[in-house]
């Protein structure tokens, strides 16, 4: 008996990992086709990624349920127990991973039909590729409780930073060089400022995973240079 109870409550907490990589999969998926919609104004993939999203928010909701399950009927403790509460932070931070990649997509609804400056949307692409990179690492970090590789993560953020800083700066002279790219440009900046938040994220899984790995938190600040000025708020 005592037997079968220890392999039925493994069976869960390897549930749980794999409910989180599934999430995980598809927020890097919708993050992906958001820009790829946004980059070739393509509103009809856009709206697949708003509507995917609701997946994500189930997925979280299947995961609080069953972390609330095994805490009332399991009582874990120790490792087991921060096992359970970091599944719970982590589909906290990919379920906000999923909406700002729906913010994405909406900013690519909003001008679906009009011409995109190619080199402001080169800048852009990197940030996603950049920002995708890292949050593929950092799920396999949580996967293979590999505390080194969550870290390097964790240091990289400060690269979308300097990409977001950048960008900002381009959008800005793009702006003051004919008001008329205002409206464009805005949507850009809301749309680059997203992908920076996901990198913030994505930082607070890998910071979750080292947690988790060594149970302790990140020593060090937070590599942090986002320099501009403006606080950007994106609406779901």
């Amino acid at each position: 008996m005592n037997e079968h109870i220890v392999t039925s409550y493994e069976e869960e907490l390897a549930l749980l990992d794999k409910k989180i990589a599934h999430m995980g999969g598809l927020a890097e998926h919708n993050l992906g086709q958001a820009f790829d919609a946004l980059e070739r104004r393509d509103p009809r993939q856009a709206e697949l990624v708003v509507k995917s999203d609701k997946a994500i928010d189930q997925f979280e909701r299947d995961i609080e349920a069953l972390v609330i399950s095994m805490i009332a009927r399991r009582q874990p403790m120790a490792n087991d127990l921060r096992h359970v509460m970091v599944a719970l932070r982590i589909a906290a931070d990919l379920e906000r991973i999923g909406d700002l990649a729906k913010n994405i997509a909406k900013r690519a609804l909003a001008i679906a039909h009009e011409s995109h400056p190619k080199p402001l949307m080169t800048g852009l692409g990197h940030m996603v590729e950049l920002a995708l990179k890292q949050l593929k690492a950092v799920l396999d970090a949580y996967s293979e409780r590999d505390a080194e590789k969550a870290l390097a993560v964790w240091r990289d953020d400060a690269q979308i930073d300097a990409m977001y800083n950048s960008l900002f700066r381009e959008l800005l002279t793009y702006m003051m060089e004919d008001p008329r790219n205002i409206g464009i440009s805005t949507h850009l900046l809301f749309g680059a400022k997203n992908v920076e938040r996901v990198g913030d994220h994505t930082t607070n899984i890998a910071e979750t995973v080292h947690y988790l790995v060594r149970g302790t938190n990140v020593a060090d600040d937070r590599p942090k240079s986002d320099q501009t000025s403006t606080t950007l708020i994106s609406h779901d």
